[in-house]
């Protein structure tokens, strides 16, 4: 029996962009849904799952800052950011939003849809349970990782995190207490080769840090290796 089919759904203004990616998506495999803002998107989501969001910052109404902000606090849907706006900044604010990744117009589609398997895996490897032999739960201090129910609590309070930030710190658990480098990172989290101006593991680690540390700009758990990497320490919890 073959996998049933993905479902995407394309938020963007743009009528020829929304049917370009509707036609070339639903050829490679997906049933892809495109609407223009959020109200419309509101009304799509209220009837239907989606596994994956593609959302243009420049919207008419809600702007996508916004939009992807109420997704990733109540849906915590995997989102790619598509944008004409490629300043640094931009990239930055909408990747400490909770969104997985994020392209600038104009764009390849080719790129685009390798972007979105790798967030797709990454997201499923994320939610399968795992073999008997790996440990499922990862603690530090008061938290705790349950790798099956891809959930992070600190003591009876669940801790909300997106995918990339539950990929992260797993993989931080996993290679606890040694220095880990940002292109061994990227290749964990993203699975495609790192860009030189791909900061998002760094804007990644300051949104973990923000759940998890007392005071995120004097780390306990999550320090900086300057040269190096970053360490995740849980001798000190």
């Amino acid at each position: 029996m073959s996998a049933p089919r993905q479902r995407l759904l394309v938020v963007d203004d743009e009528p020829k962009l929304r049917q370009l990616l509707k036609k070339y998506l639903s050829q490679e495999g997906f049933i892809v849904e495109a609407v223009e803002d959020g109200t419309a998107m509101d009304r799509y989501l209220a009837d239907h799952e989606v596994d994956l969001v593609i959302l243009d910052l420049m919207l008419p109404g809600e702007d996508g800052l916004s939009i992807g902000r109420r997704l990733y606090h109540q849906n915590n849907l995997p989102i790619i950011i598509l944008s004409a706006r490629g300043e640094e900044l931009d990239r930055i604010v909408g990747l400490e939003m909770g969104a997985d990744d994020y392209l600038i117009k104009p764009f390849n589609p080719r790129e685009l849809l390798a972007r979105i398997r790798c967030v797709l895996r990454r997201y499923a490897q994320d939610s399968q349970p795992t073999g008997a032999e790996t440990k499922h739960l990862l603690s530090f201090g008061p938290f705790c990782l349950d790798v099956e129910k891809h959930q992070l609590r600190k003591d009876q309070e669940d801790i909300p995190l997106t995918t990339g930030e539950f990929t992260l710190l797993r993989a931080f658990l996993e290679h606890a207490n040694r220095v880990i480098t940002r292109d061994r990172l990227l290749e964990i989290t993203k699975g495609y080769e790192r860009d030189p101006l791909d900061r998002s593991i760094d804007i990644c680690v300051g949104r973990l840090r923000k759940k998890i540390e007392v005071d995120p700009a004097e780390p306990v758990y999550l320090r900086t290796i300057w040269g190096a990497g970053y360490l995740f320490s849980t001798d000190n919890s």
